[in-house]
């Protein structure tokens, strides 16, 4: 009789398997069906910034990089904090480049958190929080964004936090449901990191994706900036999402604790994509102010589709993604809907109950990728319409 545990993997990673996103990856493979699941973009970033990187590997530029990153991009990096939100950061002691976001993540928790203690995040959570959680023997404690304006409940959120917490993880604009937390939010979550001696640690990815309100880093706020760990890369903005380029922004004290952690994971990034996004960071506001706006004519465009389907859609106000509530339909059950779908319908989703710790809190809601071309959601769509019936008769 076999048991469910892996008997050769360590017993923090027990329950960690394949990502839901390589399992719906390989299920639209398998079904060639328009893969609305997995947020990379079908479609190229500034061919300048492409040409950069070729030119830098003509260049010599192969070698290993400085630990913490190329001055060219570190520079670049503090550029872009001032000039977008207001923020200074010293390029020599204040940034750190990473292997994309989720190094600098997994990095700065290894970094920052001992055994026992506690980390406060909001559910839905992108799904490798709760692994490098796990990975640096710490402890989730998870406040639910409660559908279909996924707010919180701040008595919650309050009563999450003990002496044990060290840790706040916040991820704005938020994946998967979209949310840009409010100042309100921001405010009432600064105050409780001030009160309680939190470290912050912000996943910002989706910072230039903002279609209603407007992204504010914690960082910002009073008191915040010396206790903030600042996230974002390249891969989301400039669509090169397999550079694999993220970085780090932080007081000396904390980025001393995250570069002692990146040197033994990594140790560094990609020489000649670090050239390139070093160039990339500085394209004028034209480019970021165009990004945004194509970005909110997919969101529209796939928004009106899925509404045309049947599905409840709760409009995102920033990052690719949105989130419908797939009830109306029939369905009660995300998983086994989004498993059927790639062979009945011919259309890939993802499953938000994945990133859910209360699965039943997700199991009625689904996210569908918007970061596609114009042909590619509108075959979606076309497909959902014309096929869902096979699902419900």
């Amino acid at each position: 009789m076999s048991s469910a545990r892996n008997p050769r993997l360590t017993a923090r990673l027990q329950g960690f398997g394949t990502t839901i996103f390589a399992e719906m990856t390989a299920l639209a493979q398998r079904h060639q069906a328009v893969n609305l699941g997995q947020g990379f973009p079908d479609f190229e970033g500034p061919p300048q910034i492409r040409d950069a990187a070729i030119e830098a590997i003509k260049a010599g530029h192969n070698q290993y990089a400085r630990s913490f990153g190329i001055p060219p991009l570190t520079a670049a990096i503090a550029e872009h904090q001032r000039h977008h939100h207001g923020l200074e950061y010293d390029a020599e002691t204040e940034v750190t480049v990473c292997n994309g976001a989720t190094e600098v993540i997994a990095s700065t928790l290894q970094a920052l958190l001992d055994v026992g203690d506690e980390v406060v995040m909001f559910e839905p959570v992108y799904d490798s929080y709760l692994a490098t959680v796990a990975m640096a023997g710490a402890v989730p404690k998870v406040v639910t964004l409660r559908a279909p304006a996924f707010d919180y409940d701040r008595a919650q959120l309050e009563a999450a936090i003990t002496p044990k917490t060290r840790v706040l993880l916040l991820n704005t604009p938020h994946n998967p449901t979209g949310k840009v937390f409010s100042q309100p939010e921001l405010e009432h979550i600064a105050a409780l990191c001030r009160d309680h001696d939190l470290i912050a640690v912000t996943d910002e990815v989706y910072e230039h994706l903002v279609f209603e309100g407007e992204h504010v880093p914690l960082a910002r706020l009073p008191g915040m900036r010396e206790r903030t760990v600042v996230i974002s890369s390249a891969g989301k903005t400039f669509s090169f999402t397999g550079w694999k380029v993220g970085w780090a922004c932080a007081p000396p004290n904390l980025t001393r604790a995250i570069r002692t952690a990146h040197q033994f994971v990594t140790f560094c990034n990609s020489t000649p994509f670090q050239h390139a996004v070093a160039k990339a960071l500085a394209l004028g506001d034209e480019y970021f102010d165009t990004l945004r706006e194509d970005y909110r004519g997919r969101r529209d465009r796939l928004c009106a589709g899925l509404r045309d389907v049947g599905f409840t859609v709760m409009q995102p106000a920033g990052t690719y993604f949105v989130c419908v509530d797939i009830r109306p339909l029939g369905f009660s059950d995300d998983m086994e809907l989004c498993r059927r779908l790639p062979e009945a319908v011919g259309v890939t989703a993802i499953p938000n109950s994945a990133f859910y710790v209360n699965k039943e809190a997700g199991r009625h809601l689904v996210r569908f990728a918007f970061c596609k071309s114009d042909p590619v959601l509108d075959e979606g769509i076309a497909r959902l319409r014309n096929n869902i019936g096979r699902l419900t008769t």
